[in-house]
């Protein structure tokens, strides 16, 4: 035996045997000539002259063990690492279950040795100050104080309409709640290096390694952009898109997928420009027409301006006259024809007008011809008669009346707003079937 020992920095390693892969108890043996990583085996294997890849039975030797006091000479060193194990386990003041998991010692004696020497011991508490000073020392001139702002990030609950707005995105956290190739880690979860690897299989797990992190960066490379051009909120991003005309719109739209080329700056530049060339075109073709007219002063293309707008209504009158007399045989297209002439020499606004007096002089749409739909062989001679009245195609009728058979006999009734809730269609058509079924007895009122 050369010299006595503890095994490594950490007191919290467990190593293992490399002999029979068992955890070691002390004391074991470790190689004082292979290394680093150190080369351990427990008594068993170091009896019986074990030997791996360069390291031989004849090297040099430490035993390993704790078997030693420290801080107290009652307390070896494996009480003690054993002490800091039970209370990280247990919490501080737990003192009986770190006195169970320790076993050798009261609940008293944990509970006094702990205090006294790593609570109010001036050796540790002028060493973990001095590491302190120094940490802050080490980190001064590289270390950006965090200063709180005044708006906080929102946090939208999961499956809020917020949330659903900035495709989960979490800013709090600057992650988003399903991320971009989202089970990468998937493939590293069964990956472990050891010793015993072949380099084959080594380089393999390096490989698997490197592909892993390459997704990572395809993830933050898609994450910066979607950050950088301001594509979190779609609602936000459509509402500055649509400042734009509509041929300005459509270029975007195309010129879209190349923004990851370009950065946000130069991008918002681009699509700029294109729309100021777009409002100069536009310009130029108006001061062209106003040259091939023979106008020379702006005064003169205000007033052609004007004159165009009221050639423009004109046109619209005779366009609508021409409508009417297609149908001068409707006397409803007539009557409506003269509202809107009422209309419009009121000074009112014509698209009303006839929306009104479409409404007061509607005609009825003309049943629905159900020869040939699927699923009118399973009509009867008044379902068939509903479905044509309503303009309903057979299939949909069975679904609707299906859902709502089942609903009455779960609830024992049914009203006309649960009805309504179960089939998203037009009310008027809902209160027809509904009437329908009750009538001839599928459902039953509430």
């Amino acid at each position: 035996m050369d010299r006595l020992a503890s095994y490594g920095s950490d007191p919290f390693d467990k190593p293992s045997c490399k002999g029979c892969a068992s955890t070691l108890k002390e004391p074991y043996i470790k190689c004082a000539e292979c290394g680093p990583p150190p080369f351990l085996v427990c008594l068993q294997c170091f009896t019986r002259g074990f030997e791996y890849k360069t390291h031989q039975s004849d090297h040099k030797y430490e035993i390993m063990t704790s078997d030693f006091p420290v801080l107290d000479p009652s307390w070896t060193a494996q009480e003690e690492v054993g002490l800091l194990e039970a209370v990280m386990d247990c919490g501080f003041g737990n003192w009986q279950d770190v006195a169970n998991q320790l076993r050798t010692k009261s609940k008293e004696e944990c509970e006094s040795h702990y205090m006294k020497h790593f609570i109010n011991n001036p050796l540790f508490s002028s060493t973990l100050l001095s590491l302190k000073q120094m940490e802050e020392a080490r980190t001064a001139d590289t270390a950006i104080p965090f200063r709180p702002t005044g708006d906080d990030p929102p946090r939208p609950t999961f499956d809020s309409l917020l949330s659903r707005d900035m495709a989960g995105y979490m800013p709090a956290r600057a992650d988003f709640m399903e991320e971009f190739d989202n089970y990468a880690e998937w493939d590293l979860r069964d990956i472990d290096f050891v010793d015993d690897d072949s380099d084959v299989l080594h380089a393999l797990k390096i490989t698997v390694v490197d592909i892993y992190h390459s997704r990572l960066k395809e993830r933050q490379r898609r994450k910066k952009i979607i950050r950088d051009h301001g594509l979190i909120s779609l609602r936000k991003f459509q509402m500055l898109e649509r400042r734009y005309p509509k041929e300005v719109q459509d270029m975007y739209d195309a010129m879209r997928r190349f923004a990851r080329v370009l950065g946000p700056t130069e991008h918002d530049k681009f699509i700029e420009s294109h729309a100021l060339e777009f409002e100069l075109r536009r310009e130029i073709a108006r001061l062209q027409e106003y040259r091939r007219v023979g106008i020379q002063t702006f005064c003169s293309a205000k007033v052609y301006d004007r004159l165009k707008r009221s050639r423009e209504e004109e046109r619209k009158k005779r366009i609508m006259l021409s409508e009417v007399l297609q149908y001068i045989q409707d006397s409803n297209a007539c009557q409506q024809w003269l509202h809107k002439q009422a209309a419009i020499d009121a000074g009112l606004n014509p698209v009303v007008a006839a929306i009104s007096s479409s409404a007061a002089g509607r005609r009825s749409a003309p049943p629905l011809n159900l020869t040939g739909l699927p699923g009118t062989d399973k009509l009867n001679e008044k379902e068939k008669e509903l479905c044509q009245v309503v303009r309903l195609v057979p299939g949909a009728y069975l679904e609707y009346k299906a859902a709502l058979a089942n609903e009455c006999r779960r609830q024992g009734g049914l009203r006309l707003a649960q009805a309504r809730a179960l089939i998203k269609i037009d009310v008027n058509k809902t209160r027809k079937i509904y009437d329908f079924l009750i009538r001839e007895g599928y459902i039953n009122k509430a």
